[in-house]
């Protein structure tokens, strides 16, 4: 069963048809998004193996409140916009979290205890500045293109490419995928690069999956084996793919990770 609401916060859920898991998942999307990034593939994947599967769309985002200020909303913000969402389900969710979204569960994680948090690509620990200084040297046009949507400008389709995918995809899907991203709070940038970083001594340890993506332009391999190592873990790296590890043609690879790692952990 899909459900889609409305209020204050969208959350787009994805129920199973039959009995479901004992653990619902909490998807929170990355910069420039909405919970429709995991609307196609991820929600539906879960829910047919009997997870009952939710997305937000941060403060700002999507259908969400606050479109007309976005530059207000700090990574806090984005917790509490989680928080909100957490509390509304039966029991306390594993949180899933791609790239900006991974540092919100990050954050999340210092205040308040979860049975389990996945990683995607996420935002490490030391922030953006490492990330972001790496991209300018190799690749400043995506640079320059990426701060135009700040702007509230569309990115063009080769900016999409590059900063999404490594494997082809076709052009009316890359326009589909341009047309639904979004400027991003300056403000929550600035607290990944340098004024919010995560506290690793105060946060809740939960079991931890650390993934990324071999050609990630935007968070390199590096960046996700240091949150790894922040963590006593070890990153997992899947070839062939680029950023949007959830919208790539081989999405089912970390899909099928993830889940077997749910099952082994009794979620």
């Amino acid at each position: 069963m899909n459900t889609h609401s409305k209020p204050d916060i969208e959350v787009i859920s994805v129920l199973p048809t039959g009995p479901a898991r004992k653990t619902p998942l909490l998807f929170v999307h990355g910069a420039y998004a909405g919970a429709w990034l995991w609307q196609e593939y991820y929600l539906p994947f879960f829910a047919e193996r009997g997870w009952s599967a939710h997305a937000l769309s941060l403060s700002g985002h999507g259908e969400s409140r606050g479109r007309d200020h976005l530059d207000a909303f700090s990574i806090e913000n984005y917790v509490d916009d989680v928080r909100e969402v957490a509390s509304m389900l039966p029991v306390r969710p594993v949180l899933i979290g791609h790239s900006m979204g991974g540092m919100v569960v990050q954050k999340f994680l210092e205040h308040e205890d979860v049975p389990g948090a996945v990683l995607m690509a996420a935002v490490p620990p030391r922030g953006l500045m490492s990330a972001s200084f790496g991209l300018l040297m190799q690749r400043p046009k995506l640079v320059f293109e990426l701060n135009s949507v700040l702007s509230g400008g569309l990115p063009d389709l080769n900016t999409v490419r590059d900063a999404l995918f490594h494997g082809p995809v076709a052009p009316q899907r890359l326009r589909e995928i341009a047309a639904r991203c979004q400027p991003e709070s300056m403000r929550a940038l600035w607290d990944m690069t340098l004024f919010n970083l995560p506290n690793a001594a105060r946060m809740r340890r939960p079991p931890m999956l650390v993934l990324g993506a071999e050609h990630d332009r935007l968070i390199p391999i590096s960046e996700v084996q240091h949150t790894a190592e922040v963590y006593g873990l070890r990153a997992e790296i899947f070839a062939d793919m680029g950023h949007g590890m959830m919208l790539e043609d081989n999405w089912r690879e970390p899909a099928e990770r993830i889940a077997l790692w749910l099952e082994d952990q009794g979620f």
